[in-house]
């Protein structure tokens, strides 16, 4: 089974790589499931109702988030009526939504998609490997094929949540930081895992946003407003082979497309 994830879509520029590109590389890659990271695609920040419909519509099966995932007020009723749309399973009780999907691949075999944010250098949410615990065990032990986006700032915490559960998921990447790593590589458990998958939006940036503003920043520390960029356009994806019988992984491949 093939498993391709996007990285990180930020705003319109990365939304309009995936609508050019992504049927074409599901068909080239024989893709069959597409999984996709969109809590940054309205303009940079959070995810409204008719972009999550347009990005589910244009190939990926299911759409993971992170701490930027309320920032469109707008998605909070959205999110009963959409649960290939996953926030981190981690957020406390309460909070809409799920954290969890679990449904069917185009060549009939089941998975499961879970979605876990960290808390070091980020908000102190619940704690995302008991969270992954706990999700885990809702799973059918006939689904072998697990995915797993760690949301996270911190290299160490994506890479201990890869040691966690290797042997236990198919697949852990890490997104939110934008940049992608070259770690990629299956453990010795069979679980695939990257720290970051980098991001699908403009690459001429400080991730995704205007360098400009975000220097003026650094500079003098006042409040600016940030614009997404516009410029060098990449999908950054990772693409995953998977045995379906065991759900143990083969394989793990970076892979970079630039717009037009």
């Amino acid at each position: 089974m093939r498993i391709l994830f996007v990285g990180d879509i930020v705003g319109s520029p990365g939304r309009q790589v995936v609508h050019d590109h992504l049927a074409d590389v599901v068909s080239q890659q024989r893709v069959d499931l597409c999984i996709a990271n969109g809590e940054n695609s309205a303009s940079g920040f959070g995810i409204t109702p008719r972009l999550a419909d347009e990005l589910l519509g244009s190939g990926v099966e299911v759409l993971t988030g992170g701490n930027h995932i309320w920032d469109r007020k707008e998605i909070l009723e959205y999110f009963p009526h959409q649960p290939r749309l996953l926030r981190p399973a981690n957020f406390p009780n309460g909070s809409p939504g799920g954290g969890l999907y679990m449904g069917t691949a185009k060549n009939g075999v089941p998975f499961a998609v879970l979605n876990l944010q960290g808390r070091t250098f980020m908000t102190p949410i619940d704690c995302p490997f008991r969270g992954a615990e706990r999700e885990l065990a809702k799973i059918p032990a006939t689904t072998k094929v697990i995915f797993v986006d760690m949301h996270a700032e911190a290299t160490s915490e994506k890479q201990a949540m890869g040691w966690f559960l290797d042997g236990k998921v198919s697949v852990v990447v890490g997104t939110h930081t934008h940049v992608a790593t070259a770690d990629e590589r299956v453990l010795p458990g069979g679980t695939a895992y990257i720290t970051d998958v980098g991001m699908t939006g403009p690459h001429d940036s400080v991730i995704g946003m205007d360098k400009a503003g975000i220097i003026q920043r650094f500079l003098d520390g006042l409040p600016a407003r940030f614009t997404v960029s516009e410029r060098d356009v990449r999908m950054n994806t990772v693409l995953i082979d998977v045995d379906e019988s065991t759900g143990h992984a083969r394989s793990i491949e970076r892979l970079v497309f630039r717009a037009d």
